[in-house]
């Protein structure tokens, strides 16, 4: 990959409303679903969507938010997944048509059978229970559902059950799906032990997990079906792959499709969109790890510069596909893993992924300089990356910043160094350094 480097100082702390371009041009008529989104995990990226922030029925996708709550619980020592616990009169609430583990009253069960009930069996007495176990009740885990969901960005959500109930305030879209589910993946990696089991069984109860996509891909290691007559057919898909990359081994990608046809064609659909963002994207270090990017003059302080540099590398999504040809997913043939397109002599040739990209960068320095004393978290730089001239990322480098104030004899000193400065120009400006890949 080649990159041109741009530095610019900017004296402006405010960062306009970003719109970042599709990185692949997928014709939303030739997917099967009415909202759909592909994501990359790693560096959180949108690879191409459609109708991504409608707000739908969510179906048993809810139950991956009720998973991450439980499971971020357990990692914090609030819970642990080896307590057995009693059964509660609230598993009397699940209707018989509902999907269940069909636990009774009075019944015990550990946590870990629970969580395996919920994400593998769908089962709705599984979420309540857990849900009655984290809060109390359910009303309580509700609202800890909406605040987990605000603080993730989760914009155009509202739950009003853990179950995934359809009622007329319980509602999510692909967009925000895709952001559970790459929280649920990043924090909450031991919800893949559970998603990409293939059946579980509790009191002979036997069930087939439903996301028919591990069938097919031994990438694939989760994350969720639902299904509804509201929602129709719903699966959040995710799948981890080695890359020929010595610098980023693995590649994650998300992808959400909601309002299929049916189970089969969730799977279908929701593959496709995975194995064409995975052959016509790739991931690249944009930054390295303390990469120094500039440095600040600091006021009133004995130190004179301040270093911006990354707290570590800084990934980038890249789009592969000449953007001079729309996408097909009909065109997409699986087993080449390739578009096949007419390109206008009426044969059918495979488009191969481009081989480098052209991506240029600015960095724009958010705070031109630091005033002691100081003890905060400051934005000081915005990082910009485009291709083909889009804006594909922004990436904000914040730091926290402890300055001392200087004594009074260092500050006559330094007013002392200032004066001097002013006759010979060579006052503190700031310092930019190229990004050198």
């Amino acid at each position: 990959m080649k990159y041109i480097i741009s530095l610019i100082a900017v004296l402006s702390l405010f960062v306009p409303a970003i719109s970042y371009a599709a990185l692949l041009n997928i014709l939303p008529e030739s997917v099967e679903a009415e909202a759909w989104t592909i994501l990359d995990a790693q560096s959180g990226q949108v690879i191409a969507e459609h109708n991504a922030d409608v707000q739908r029925a969510p179906a048993s996708l809810t139950k991956m938010m009720v998973a991450y709550i439980v499971l971020k619980d357990i990692q914090a020592g609030k819970l642990d997944k080896h307590t057995v616990l009693t059964a509660s009169p609230v598993v009397k609430t699940i209707m018989w048509d509902e999907s269940q583990m069909y636990l009774k009253e009075g019944e015990q069960i550990s946590v870990d059978q629970l969580l395996a009930g919920l994400i593998i069996m769908s089962a709705n007495d599984a979420a309540v229970t857990l849900a009655e176990k984290v809060s109390g009740n359910i009303p309580k885990f509700v609202d800890r559902m909406n605040q987990e969901a605000k603080a993730l960005g989760m914009e155009h959500t509202y739950f009003q059950n853990p179950a995934g109930i359809t009622m007329p305030q319980h509602y999510s879209t692909a967009a925000d799906l895709a952001r559970l589910s790459m929280a649920v993946v990043n924090e909450t990696p031991d919800y893949l032990y559970y998603s990409k089991q293939p059946s579980f069984s509790y009191n002979n109860h036997f069930h087939r997990a439903t996301n028919l996509v591990l069938k097919l891909d031994p990438s694939v290691d989760g994350l969720k079906t639902g299904f509804t007559r509201a929602a129709g057919y719903n699966l959040a898909l995710t799948a981890n792959r080695l890359t020929h990359d010595i610098e980023i081994p693995n590649r994650r990608l998300v992808v959400v499709v909601l309002g299929s046809k049916s189970a089969l064609k969730r799977a279908e659909i929701a593959h496709k969109l995975m194995n064409l963002a995975y052959t016509y994207t790739r991931n690249e270090i944009a930054i390295k790890d303390q990469q120094l990017l500039a440095e600040l003059p600091v006021i009133k302080s004995t130190l004179n510069m301040f270093k911006v540099q990354t707290k570590q590398p800084q990934i980038v999504t890249t789009s592969l596909y000449d953007q001079h040809y729309t996408i097909d997913l009909n065109q997409f043939d699986q087993a080449q893993q390739r578009v096949m397109l007419d390109t206008g002599n009426g044969i059918l040739q495979s488009i191969e992924p481009l081989p480098e990209t052209q991506t240029h960068i600015n960095v724009e320095i958010t705070t031109p300089e630091l005033i002691a004393p100081l003890a905060a978290v400051v934005p000081l730089a915005t990082v910009q990356i485009y291709q083909n001239n889009q804006l594909i990322r922004t990436i904000q480098i914040e730091d926290r910043v402890d300055i001392e104030e200087a004594n009074i004899f260092q500050k006559a000193f330094i007013w002392l160094k200032s004066l001097f400065s002013f006759f010979t120009d060579s006052a503190p400006e700031v310092k930019l350094y190229p990004i050198e890949k």
